[in-house]
């Protein structure tokens, strides 16, 4: 239950930080927040399937979780566009 909610919390800082780095294309703080956690599992799958790590702890889980939701962000906003 803990990891879980360690995740979560990850995830939401991330999903904020990338709402600030993609000024014009986040979609508001909640959402923003929420893509963040859906960020995170993208980045840790995507970046464990090319084995890419950015060091252990908080900070490597951080960039992941961070680098996730950008990428999602991103997609997210190609789609929204058409």
């Amino acid at each position: 239950m803990s990891d879980l909610l360690w995740f979560i919390v990850v995830g939401i800082v991330a999903g904020f930080l990338a709402g600030k780095m993609m000024k014009g294309k986040g979609f508001g703080l909640i959402i923003n927040l929420l893509v963040g956690v859906a960020g995170a599992l993208i980045g840790g799958w995507l970046f464990g399937t090319l084995g890419l790590h950015f060091g252990g702890g908080i900070v490597g889980t951080l960039i992941t979780a961070f680098l996730g939701s950008v990428i999602l962000l991103f997609i997210i906003s190609l789609i929204k566009k058409s």
